[in-house]
């Protein structure tokens, strides 16, 4: 972690601009230079030291060893029969399997029978080992399916970890078999998964960015090694840890099923460890994120009350408590000197049955016992505060207000009390809408929090909101969710709408417009606690206002690649605007575009904002004046994280303070052409 400045720059020139400061500090680093030291072996899941720790509790009979080692016992049989495949295709799901039983029991029982190996020193276990081992490297020519990567993905890890086990103590495996496993990596497993696959869910990526690692540990290749940890740590679209794991501790998966979500942090857990091994800390990422995702998921599995999250609540696989904890517990208790409580409570649901997930976790003790203390979770944003809100309305609806219901129409509402002051109240349901709904003046458009959906009826491509006057004004819209995508069913892949906004031909619809070009200027605009999502076009989109102000707001997975095409389309696009106030608001995952765009505007706040997981920049600003930037966090941008830049003049009067800027593609922040530029206190990662 390192501050841009290490105090306040203010360049007050007239005439003379800022150019091309770019901060980009620790994750500058270029491949390579994340380990440039030699590998050390054994050196994945666990170093000698962890393995010798791990052997001597087994022989003190301390537990959870104990019991691990004699399920692990239990699970290991020397009559194991291997049964290579030259072809390995799996469809989603496990459908249509071939091959993908054996490929699975092989990598399971050469990881088992590595590890009695070094427990027992019998050498019965290592022979099998090595037996399965050389049988796979020989056979196996090529996966294909569906699940030809995530094959790779989960169970690529146990193979290599065996393999490193057996070549480095002494098991007596032949140069011969070492030679061709190598080239087994090199050419059958490598090939598969080194373009890694963000369009999949990031358990996918988790898997491949842990078994890409311990590739590169036994093959002494640190650029293989090296391309997993820049995964690990600023992945593009779906993976990484940034993009998988959400402040607060919601997952990519939440909205899907809890068996995913615990696959996904298991692979990144397992992950982490490899790197611990190397004293890379993957752990304390975007402030202890994978932590969070743990206790988070395992609050909800172990108590089963509904969370208050961005998305549907999902109730599928909710019943099993997968072995997946034991790493990142022991670290944190042992290391950091933190209880992960929740994670803690999920071990001892698993650890009766568990042996490799509780022996392959050990490490060796580092330091002292440490007082404990609880993991702090940064109170950036909460579901419960961006938003409609799930309880209801932030905001209660006055006396004499007017109601309408599902089956009525609004804009016959909006018609008849115009000039009247009136709040139009949709009730709660959904609102489907046959064309744009029109405002004017003076009216306050309310909902009952997430209850109302105010929806573009199937097949009605247009805006679904627009100005009815050119010089609109004291317009508030708030406590409602506004949906863009074609029905209003929460699918439950949580990809599936956005991979319906990468394609031109997805339908044309978009969220607020209100854009007055040269007729007028609408004032005193107003957004409060309003979601607009899923819009194939922008979500929000203002041009020429004057006093707008945005808060507590998500508008969030908007900006498809629909004609005219990507980078077009954004959550927030503000043009030709002033005096506008952006405040506590969330602008994160546009498939195509940036979190917030403003041209062309003079005097924009943001302030306490999220805008992450965009295509593009989380924030963009150019040929605007008067800009004040504060106190946002910006994570896991595909481009820069914040920029400033020109098209022709540039930006000026522009304040810059007191923002985290952690796991970009791009730069953390970067200042393009600039006249007068005061920046202080913002810190990428």
């Amino acid at each position: 972690m390192k501050k841009i400045f290490s105090g306040v720059l203010y360049a007050f020139l007239s005439m003379v601009f800022i150019v091309g400061i770019c901060s980009r500090c620790t994750q500058a680093k270029k491949q390579g230079e994340y380990l440039t030291k030699p590998f050390i072996h054994p050196g994945m899941s666990q170093s000698v030291a962890d393995l010798e720790y791990m052997r001597e509790m087994i022989q003190k009979g301390e537990e959870p060893w104990k019991t691990a080692y004699e399920n692990l016992q239990k699970q290991t049989s020397l009559d194991f029969v291997v049964n290579p495949v030259a072809y390995i295709s799996v469809g989603a799901y496990g459908a249509n399997s071939i091959g993908g039983r054996e490929y699975g029991q092989g990598g399971s029982n050469a990881y088992n029978h590595a590890l009695m190996w070094y427990i027992t020193k019998d050498q019965r276990y290592a022979n099998k080992a090595i037996e399965i081992l050389d049988a796979w490297a020989l056979t196996l020519r090529g996966f294909d399916g569906n699940n030809a990567k995530l094959n790779v993905a989960l169970t690529g890890s146990d193979y290599m970890n065996a393999a490193e086990i057996i070549r480095h103590t002494g098991a007596g495996w032949s140069d011969k078999g070492i030679e061709q496993f190598k080239r087994s990596i090199l050419t059958v497993f490598y090939p598969t998964v080194e373009d890694f696959f963000t369009e999949a869910n990031g358990n996918w990526d988790g898997g491949i960015i842990n078994t890409m690692m311990c590739m590169g540990v036994f093959l002494d290749n640190h650029d293989i090694f090296n391309r997993a940890v820049e995964r690990y740590l600023r992945g593009q679209r779906n993976s990484g840890i940034i993009k998988y794991v959400y402040p607060g501790g919601q997952c990519q998966e939440t909205t899907r099923d809890w068996d995913h979500v615990q696959l996904g942090l298991g692979e990144f857990a397992k992950a982490a460890q490899v790197a611990d091994t190397y004293g890379i800390d993957f752990y304390s990422v975007g402030d202890d994120r994978l932590a969070q995702g743990f206790e988070q998921c395992f609050n909800y599995m172990l108590n089963k009350q509904d969370i208050d999250m961005y998305g549907v609540m999902q109730h599928r696989a909710n019943t099993r408590i997968r072995d997946m904890g034991e790493s990142i517990y022991r670290y944190y208790r042992n290391v950091r000197g933190i209880d992960l409580v929740y994670t803690g409570e999920a071990l001892t649901v698993t650890r009766p049955n568990s042996s490799v997930g509780v022996l392959t976790s050990t490490k060796a003790p580092k330091g002292g016992i440490k007082e404990l203390s609880r993991l702090h979770i940064p109170d950036f944003l909460k579901a419960s505060q961006t938003g409609a809100l799930l309880k209801g309305p932030a905001k209660p609806a006055p006396e004499g207000s007017v109601i309408v219901q599902p089956e009525e129409s609004i804009q016959a509402a909006i018609d008849a009390n115009k000039g009247t002051g009136k709040w139009i109240v949709l009730a709660g349901g959904v609102h489907n809408l046959e064309g744009p709904l029109v405002l004017y003046s003076g009216i306050t458009l309310a909902g009952e929090g997430r209850a109302t959906i105010l929806h573009l009826a199937s097949g009605v491509n247009t805006e679904t909101l627009v100005n009815g006057e050119s010089s609109m004004e004291n317009v508030t819209i708030r406590d409602m969710i506004i949906e863009g995508a074609t029905n209003t069913i929460e699918n439950s892949d949580p990809n599936a709408d956005r991979r319906n906004r990468m394609y031109m031909s997805a339908p044309s619809r978009e969220g607020i417009v209100f854009r007055s070009g040269r007729g007028g200027t609408m004032k005193n605009i107003t957004f409060e606690n309003l979601t607009v999502q899923n819009f194939t076009k922008s979500g929000l989109f203002i041009a020429d206002g004057d006093n707008v102000v945005i808060n507590r707001c998500d508008i969030s997975d908007n900006g498809g690649n629909v004609v005219p095409g990507e980078k077009f389309h954004h959550n927030l696009y503000l043009s030709y605007s002033q005096n506008t106030k952006i405040t506590h608001s969330r602008f994160d995952t546009s498939p195509w575009g940036y979190g917030i765009f403003v041209k062309f505007c003079d005097g924009v706040e943001i302030v306490g904002c999220e805008t992450a997981r965009n295509k593009l920049a989380g924030i963009r600003c150019t040929e605007s004046h008067n800009l004040t930037i504060n106190d946002n966090l910006i994570e896991g941008n595909e481009m820069n994280g914040l920029t400033i830049d020109a098209m022709m003049d540039g930006c000026s009067n522009v304040t810059v303070k007191n923002n985290l800027s952690q796991g970009n593609t791009g730069y953390g922040i970067y200042f393009g052409k600039i006249a007068s530029l005061a920046a202080q206190d913002n810190v990428t990662k």
